[in-house]
């Protein structure tokens, strides 16, 4: 049978049937009881599959044909779905995108924390009416086709950039502004950077929108604060796009991955943009971490306050607090709300938007969690709820270990990683059980699901 299994090559064709999807929306099926895996196969599916790629443990393959479609098959709307690779799941029943969200929680739960959960723990997912046009910020690379400017994504598994236009899980405004900047770079002939050569002047095209407010964003990053016709360009933006309240010139000439330099400049507007959600209002600078759908960030955060059932009096910590939004979101319910966060920028904006609230009793300060926290307790601070929404990373031991010492009565972890999640619960398995999951898509047609988890401090500890 291993032998079977190695004579599986590149280009080889075989048929199989789809069991279930993966976290990265990828189909599931078993040759010869070896995992395949299979981007755009839904489960009851029968294929044929052509082999990548065969490892020591599973097989990667793509659809050579579908001999058996699913019912829940349909067909995808977006014209580069399958280069941009931006969206996985576009070819599946939105309402089977949110059921398989929830069992995406359980299969973790299921591989990671055996036996702290059983279904009836995890909620049905929140879903949205309308799962298009919600995110609200657009990071584009800028690049040439041939002697064309572009702007999009690199496609998946390659270095080639798919040009994106009318982006349909974007806000129609940031698609707008996109497309307008590059006929501004195009007409004025500005170099745009070559990422092989490492010359050229713009990079990215960074644009966000306020859902509420309707003010916009854009911040260009360019290799240099200086550059040819950079005046006019300021100009041609003010004329082209009045829509925007705020531009921002951020400065990136290192050879890196990552979109945003250190050096940020203002050239017109304000330093920020403003956006509300129901009634509380943010100032979010440029490189400042805001949920990219409002409308879900909402839902989510109310699950927040439903799950921490606060009564006035309890003292709270929004550990990895960003800037500020889930503890603000909770300020008036608590007698105390401090927030930690290791960016100093949008500490700064916590301060700033608790201040524009008129809350008083909110506190920020710089650092990491774990040395905060036990100094606080040692001061005699002792939060009765503790809230956390870490990166797709996860929580450190090293804070986790804090929560343990510190054992407030409930410990809430939003996650926006299901694995990472249940690896981390399972942590603290000794000390807290799991009282509910609450799955949020905040991104439909995407493999991933954000959820709330609310941790009760067992008796006796």
């Amino acid at each position: 049978m291993g032998k079977q299994n190695q004579e599986l090559k590149p280009g080889d064709e075989f048929p199989l049937t789809i069991k279930r999807l993966g976290i990265n929306g990828e189909g599931i099926g078993y040759f010869k009881r070896k995992a395949v895996f299979i981007p755009g196969a839904l489960p009851d599916e029968e294929v044929i599959g052509v082999v990548k790629a065969n490892q020591e443990k599973f097989i990667q393959a793509d659809i050579k044909k579908i001999r058996k479609r699913s019912k829940d098959r349909v067909d995808p709307p977006c014209p580069v779905y399958g280069p941009c690779g931006g969206c996985q799941l576009q070819h599946l029943d939105y309402k089977k995108q949110l059921e398989y969200k929830r069992d995406l929680i359980l299969q973790a739960f299921e591989r990671y924390a055996k036996g702290m959960i059983t279904e009836d723990h995890v909620h049905p997912t929140f879903g949205l009416d309308h799962p298009w046009d919600y995110r609200n910020k657009s990071q584009l690379q800028v690049g040439m086709d041939g002697k064309k400017v572009i702007a999009g994504l690199y496609g998946q598994d390659s270095h080639r950039l798919v040009d994106i236009s009318d982006c349909l899980v974007q806000h129609p405004l940031t698609n707008h502004i996109a497309k307008t900047m590059k006929s501004i770079i195009q007409d004025l002939k500005i170099p745009v950077y070559n990422e092989r050569n490492q010359k050229g002047v713009i990079r990215t095209i960074v644009s966000r929108v306020g859902f509420q407010t309707k003010q916009a964003q854009l911040v260009l990053v360019t290799t240099s604060k200086e550059f040819p016709k950079k005046g006019l360009l300021v100009k041609e933006i003010k004329k082209r796009l009045p829509e925007i309240n705020s531009l921002i010139l951020n400065i990136n000439n290192k050879k890196t991955s990552l979109i945003f330099g250190e050096e940020t400049h203002h050239l017109e507007g304000a330093w920020y943009l403003e956006e509300k959600l129901e009634d509380i209002s943010f100032e979010l600078s440029a490189r400042a971490f805001f949920q990219l759908n409002p409308k879900q960030t909402t839902k989510m955060y109310n699950e927040v306050k439903r799950v921490a059932n606060l009564s006035g009096v309890e003292k709270i910590v929004d550990a990895y607090c960003g800037v500020g939004t889930i503890g603000l979101w909770l300020a008036d319910k608590v007698s105390e709300l401090r927030g930690i966060e290791v960016i100093p920028d949008a500490v700064k904006d916590a301060e700033r938007n608790a201040k524009k609230q008129g809350i008083k009793h909110a506190s920020f300060v710089t650092g990491k969690a774990e040395e905060w926290l036990p100094k606080w307790q040692k001061e005699g601070f002792q939060p009765d709820v503790i809230i956390v929404d870490p990166p797709r990373v996860g929580c450190e031991n090293s804070f986790l270990d804090t929560i343990k010492k510190v054992k407030p009565k409930k410990f809430i972890y939003v996650s926006c990683n299901p694995s990472t999640l249940a690896k981390d619960i399972s942590y603290l398995r000794n000390i807290y059980k799991v009282e509910s999951v609450q799955p949020v898509d905040m991104f439909p047609q995407t493999s991933q699901v954000e959820c709330v988890s609310q941790l009760i401090l067992k008796e006796g500890n």
